[in-house]
């Protein structure tokens, strides 16, 4: 289904409607919970996570949150965190969900501009690991919660945020919160703040609102190739690492075919209209004929979008030898896939083995995938994103899209759970640096989506709502 809302006959402009207050206690409480978190190193194997859980439970309960509606739930060397915001039940209404990630992707401090686990800023960007993936989410919502209880707000139904502490690894705790927990199981729906947002141009422009409605499969391959190996002065004709290069130069050549759904071809007909130029020329001849090649070629030019319009599949780890001085006896890359909706895991496996063409490369897949459906958006929440971005973008369109990355959200899809990602910011999408070099986040679209949070759940929990 399609939904492109946009408030007619107002006056365009640049930047948001009107200035967030930076002085604010609600400013000044959300900066204070971003900078200690981006301070926490929260990647994988280092047990950091559960230090930050407690930290958000304990701004929580120095808020007035009762002690027994927050828990920290330790899953090995992470955690993941439940907060319940208890309502009155006067709408009768199931609860809503509210996810983020604790986690953050690995960052060497050498290759940094800044030093990645530490908040600093220039007069434009805010810089850290997190900063946008996603403690700018997790320090949104955690603010949001306390502010909302500050002034007393009683929700007309449950209110629950649910963080998990592994999204960026192996999603144990989002298997958790998602197939596990009781009382999420009849949730109405989630709201995401790990994705989705809006988009802007180089000249600051609000071009379009995204609302993440679906994902692709996020799928991982190991790719072996073993030899007896021997002594590096009496080379073989065949070698491990060899035979895994030819195969690594295969993948690397082939591109799938072009896929496409009504949904992403309504939101390049929206962006690409919004957009202009020689780009949003492709996007309106791809969505009025996706068999147009011309048009799919120049979209897979784009970071930002080549993995809306088609499977990808890119080499991301290599091992490989076991000494210099020996021939090796094993070589391994890791292969990881973004598999269009509707596209089968096997099928994508079989593709891969045909284009390797070596019946001798080993395939391993790392975990098993999980395939999530499509969330069609709900009107109420639909008109709950519209009041929030128009209050600052009066004229933007709001269209669903499918994320080309993969979130906690796919998990509580698949739980049955209609999940919907709304993240506040508006940005450059070619600034989007997360899981990069000198993540950063413009320190306008940190302010200036302070209230973001607050219209949504007051439209959606609020009385009368």
């Amino acid at each position: 289904m399609k939904y492109v809302l946009v408030l007619l006959g107002l006056a365009f402009m640049s930047g948001p409607l009107m200035a967030a207050d930076r002085n604010s206690a609600h400013a000044q409480k959300t900066l204070q919970i971003y900078t200690q978190i981006i301070a926490m190193e929260t990647s994988k194997n280092l047990g950091n996570v559960p230090a930050m859980a407690n930290y958000l439970a304990s701004e929580l309960r120095d808020a007035g949150f009762p002690a027994q509606d927050i828990e920290v739930i330790p899953m090995g060397e992470t955690a993941a965190l439940i907060a319940r915001y208890r309502g009155d039940n006067s709408s009768g209404e199931a609860p809503i969900l509210l996810l983020g990630h604790m986690d953050v992707v690995e960052a060497m401090d050498s290759d940094w501009e800044r030093p990645p686990f530490e908040l600093s800023s220039d007069d434009k960007y805010f810089y850290g690991r997190g900063t946008i993936d996603n403690k700018f989410g997790i320090a949104q919502l955690t603010a949001t919660f306390i502010r909302l209880k500050k002034e007393g707000f009683v929700p007309n139904r449950d209110l629950f945020i649910v963080f998990s502490g592994d999204e960026e690894s192996g999603m144990v705790t989002t298997r958790m919160l998602a197939y596990e927990r009781d009382e999420f199981a009849g949730a109405a729906f989630a709201l995401n703040s790990d994705a989705g947002g809006g988009d802007l141009d180089k000249n600051g422009k609000a071009i379009v609102y995204n609302v993440q409605a679906a994902e692709k499969t996020y799928a991982t391959w190991e790719l072996t190739v073993r030899n007896p190996g021997g002594h590096s002065s009496r080379p073989r004709a065949d070698n491990a690492i060899y035979d895994l290069a030819d195969a690594i130069q295969r993948i690397q050549a082939y591109r799938f075919p072009v896929r496409w759904s009504d949904m992403t071809r309504d939101y390049f007909r929206e962006t690409g209209s919004q957009l202009g130029g020689e780009l949003g020329a492709a996007m309106l001849r791809f969505a009025d004929n996706p068999d147009d090649l011309a048009a799919s070629d120049r979209l897979a030019l784009e970071s930002s979008y080549v993995g809306t319009t088609r499977t990808t599949c890119v080499v991301t780890m290599l091992k490989a030898g076991h000494a210099e001085n020996a021939l090796p006896q094993s070589a391994t890359a890791t292969v990881n896939c973004r598999i269009f909706p509707g596209i089968t895991v096997a099928e994508v496996e079989a593709t891969l083995k045909q284009v390797v063409e070596n019946p001798a490369v080993e395939f391993a897949m790392s975990e098993d995938p999980t395939e999530s459906p499509i969330s069609e958006l709900r009107p109420d929440v639909a008109a709950a994103v519209s009041k929030a971005v128009h209050s600052r973008y009066p004229d933007v369109s709001i269209i669903p899209y499918m994320e080309s990355g993969g979130t906690d959200g796919m998990h509580f899809r698949k739980a049955g759970i209609p999940t919907w990602a709304v993240s506040s910011v508006f940005m450059n999408p070619d600034e989007m640096f997360a899981h990069g070099l000198n993540e950063r986040v413009p320190i306008d679209a940190f302010y200036d989506g302070l209230d973001h949070w607050s219209i949504i759940l007051k439209e959606l929990a609020g009385p009368g709502s």
